[in-house]
């Protein structure tokens, strides 16, 4: 007797997306290819321009589907308890998605996605006090923070408390001794420490940022 033939899961613009998502996810931007992502879905590659016009429309989208994995916080609380939920949401998007880093301002098409979180943000500071020029240079700050701390931690060549501790050992062991004094001091008395984690360093720079807008904003 002859098996029942599966249905196939249709097509759509959020499948086409997550679809490349995915494929960007396991191998970087360089890896997206319209035969990559046919591939990733198991279609043929004309079948994806039914619902996306080229790569920079799944570029736009793609980015999109990042802003709306980031925590929105209400804009009616404190500000700076929104605003610290909303940098630690980001900081664990863009580890999951860290190609996303380079991509998240530079779109010129931005979806509904990106502008409800864009919007959110500033209506998170103006209903905090700030001006709209103070409003202007805190989301400016604090995504330079927050995009270069992210960067930052994903370029390390090496992750956890673990990893750090064996790496700063084996690096150390090759210096001479006594020729970076400053270094060894750093390593051996605050990285090598048990429970030491880089990640921890996001905490004590985000609250500085907000300790000095909320100055600023005063």
């Amino acid at each position: 007797m002859t098996e029942p033939a599966v249905p196939r899961t249709p097509l759509t613009r959020d499948r086409v997306l997550h679809g490349a998502m995915a494929v960007v996810d396991a191998g970087g931007l360089g890896a997206l290819t319209m035969r990559a992502l046919a591939d990733e879905l198991g279609v043929k590659p004309m079948s994806l321009y039914h619902h996306v016009a080229n790569k920079e429309e799944i570029l736009d989208g793609i980015v999109d589907l990042v802003f709306g994995e980031i925590d929105l916080p209400d804009a009616d609380g404190d500000w700076r308890a929104a605003i610290r939920r909303r940098a630690h949401s980001a900081r664990v998007v863009l580890r999951r998605h860290p190609w996303a880093i380079a991509l998240m301002e530079s779109r010129r098409t931005p979806g509904p996605a990106t502008l409800h979180h864009h919007d959110t943000v500033i209506g998170i500071f103006r209903a905090g006090g700030f001006t709209v020029a103070e409003t202007a240079h805190a989301y400016a700050l604090l995504d330079s923070y927050v995009y270069g701390f992210a960067l930052q931690e994903a370029m390390l060549p090496m992750e956890g408390a673990e990893q750090t501790a064996e790496l700063a050992a084996s690096i150390m062991g090759q210096l001479p001794a006594g020729a970076y004094p400053h270094l060894t001091e750093l390593t051996v008395e605050h990285v090598l420490r048990p429970g030491y984690d880089f990640a921890a360093e996001f905490d004590f720079g985000l609250e500085l940022v907000l300790a000095g807008l909320d100055r600023a904003r005063e």
